[in-house]
């Protein structure tokens, strides 16, 4: 009787503490995966424990285990241990690299970046990943603040590299392609390299020297100020980053589709946190919203990724009876909108949505593994006692954040949108950006709370709500999102000003009703006596900015208006967006079809609006 009594008070403290804390059992789940994982780590820092290491090990565990599916073909565990093994002896044969070196990997996904990369870790080099959309000036400025020395590149974007290769060959840069032959001057092919090369294992004294503190990869980012940064990315960082699969309930026998760019932290992260879990993944060259479940069925996907116009994407498409008919049970990613939160499980069923917060070279994230609709994390005692971190009051107008009469940060309140900062230390650090430690140090805050302290500035406007999830709100500084990318306002503010027609130009992005992120736009006045050439801007933009940072609408203006400290003033235009109706100055629209900017009509305005036009 006693041992029944017992067991009803187990069960009514439980039934209580759910009633006054819902959200209980999994704030103590979270802090449980979490404290396993930092226990990992720290044993990994004994030992110098690399995700590599890990591979080699799943390699040794299971090598005939299907680890990569691409385009019907599939590799084990074994076969991409040999492939990458074969890459790394072709390097070490026929190229400049000395262990501690950097190589830019220029091409799209497919399984030779991962091979690549495994290689290149096998011979204690780091990857920089420069996205293909880039060109020309955007393209070379990245190359070099890798500091790279190596450059490979696939064969599609053989003409791309040719177009900066007098400045290659200039620095002494070796370049490869991934081709049998190649005739050009300053190109070497690759491809029959590797095939010729041994796919023995390398011995462990040509990375003798690699430490959880070296470079595994460099990732590039707009952050929230100028030209893209390549973040530097080390093993410790690298495992963080890995665990995130871990943390979000993935398990050896899960089978992960990646369909977002590798060169993007999400779809390097999937690859990692794959060999960390030791599972499949199946990758896709890129995301096709009409093959999207029928890759998942054919392969028994269980784990996908997403940013929030993929799942926007997927529920746009027309609907279909099997549209619950998947294994999939996981979803991993971020910048989802709550109404396609609520579309996407109420058409394709129970899905547990593991919607994070993160930044490329960011110290902390946070990750929604309560499941509320909207939310980007929940507020935990211990992941904020481990991890400190802070919303702080801030002047959008001018850009920094509000200090008291002691000239210290305030923090907002719960419900009051902050800027979100995040505390630099031994166990949370801010690596910064190669090769340029004033864009580094721009992202420090000093003197926050007391005298000395030093946070990170994540450039994103969050809140709180009353039950302590978080919710990104908006992004500052120069920066905006638009097609799963981030776009520099400053970078394609200088591409702007060297058209032959505008003088200066301010940058920014708008909101369109049912598109994720922003759409670029840019307020410009033109040089004394030239007149507007939308034609000519458009050849101009073409050539020089991938499609995703093109201004979609420009309005001219006499002149651009600026704060008593001399910035360029965004909130009122922002405020504006791209309607007639509110715009008084000439408005005008990036027509792909004429290849020309357009002057934008009310009616286009309402096609736009309505989704009628595609952006």
């Amino acid at each position: 009787m006693s041992m029944w009594i017992g067991f009803l008070a187990v069960c009514l403290c439980i039934g209580i503490l759910r009633y006054l804390y819902p959200y209980f059992l999994k704030d103590v789940q979270f802090v449980l995966r979490t404290s396993k994982i930092g226990y990992r780590l720290a044993k990994y820092r004994e030992t110098n424990y690399t995700i590599l290491d890990r591979f080699l090990d799943s390699v040794k565990r299971h090598p005939h285990k299907s680890f990569i599916h691409y385009n019907d073909v599939t590799y084990s565990y074994s076969e991409t241990d040999q492939k990458s093994n074969k890459v790394a002896r072709a390097l070490l044969e026929h190229s400049p690299l000395t262990e501690g070196d950097t190589v830019a990997l220029f091409l799209g996904n497919e399984p030779f970046f991962l091979w690549i990369w495994l290689g290149l870790a096998k011979i204690g080099c780091a990857a920089a990943f420069l996205n293909y959309n880039m060109r020309t000036k955007s393209l070379l400025h990245c190359f070099s603040c890798s500091g790279a020395k190596v450059l490979i590149a696939a064969e599609e974007l053989k003409e791309t590299v040719e177009e900066i290769l007098p400045t290659l060959m200039e620095q002494n840069v070796s370049v490869y392609i991934l081709t049998d032959e190649c005739t050009t001057a300053g190109m070497h092919s690759f491809k029959d390299k590797i095939s010729q090369a041994s796919g023995e294992p390398l011995p462990i004294r040509v990375r003798s020297r690699v430490t959880l503190g070296s470079p595994a990869v460099y990732i590039y980012t707009s952050g929230t100020t100028g030209l893209p940064k390549a973040a530097m990315i080390n093993y410790q960082r690298l495992w963080a980053m890995s665990f995130l699969q871990s943390i979000a309930g993935v398990c050896s026998t899960d089978v992960m589709y990646i369909n977002l760019p590798l060169y993007h932290t999400a779809g390097f992260m999937g690859f990692t946190g794959a060999i960390e879990r030791g599972i499949t993944i199946v990758l896709r060259s890129k995301f096709s919203a009409s093959q999207f479940w029928e890759d998942c069925r054919k392969f028994n996907v269980t784990v996908i990724q997403y940013i929030g116009e993929t799942m926007r994407y997927l529920c746009n498409t027309p609907e279909k009876y099997n549209d619950k008919n998947h294994k999939v049970k996981i979803a991993i990613g971020n910048g989802i909108r709550a109404d396609v939160w609520k579309e996407f499980l109420n058409r394709f069923g129970n899905i547990s949505i593991k919607e994070l917060y993160a930044s490329t070279e960011g110290n902390m994230s946070f990750i929604n593994y309560a499941g509320k609709i909207g939310a980007v994390g929940r507020v935990n005692f211990f992941h904020k006692r481990a991890f400190p971190y802070a919303l702080i009051k801030y002047d959008t107008e001018e850009g920094d954040p509000l200090r008291d009469s002691k000239g210290f940060c305030m923090e907002a309140a719960k419900g009051e949108t902050g800027l979100l900062i995040s505390q630099i230390t031994q166990k949370a650090p801010f690596i910064g950006y190669a090769r340029d430690l004033q864009q580094t140090e721009r992202k420090r805050l000093h003197n926050v709370f007391q005298k000395s302290d030093l946070y990170f500035n994540t450039g994103d406007l969050l809140s709180t709500d009353q039950e302590g999830f978080l919710y990104f709100q908006d992004r500052i500084g120069d920066t905006f999102r638009w097609k799963g990318e981030n776009v520099s306002t400053n970078e394609v503010s200088d591409i702007l000003t060297m058209a032959h027609c505008i003088e200066e130009a301010n940058v920014y992005g708008v909101q369109i009703p049912g598109q994720e992120g922003r759409a670029g736009m840019a307020a410009i006045t033109l040089r004394e006596g030239v007149q507007f050439d939308g034609a000519s801007l458009f050849k101009h933009v073409e050539a020089y900015l991938p499609a995703y940072a093109r201004p979609r609408f420009l309005r001219i203006q006499s002149s651009l208006s600026v704060t008593g400290t001399f910035k360029q003033m965004k909130g009122k235009l922002v405020g504006e967006g791209f309607s007639p109706d509110r715009v008084t100055v000439p408005l005008f629209f990036l027509d792909e079809k004429l290849r020309s900017y357009q002057p934008l009509t009310p009616q286009i305005f309402h096609t736009v609006e309505s989704g009628g036009l595609k952006l």
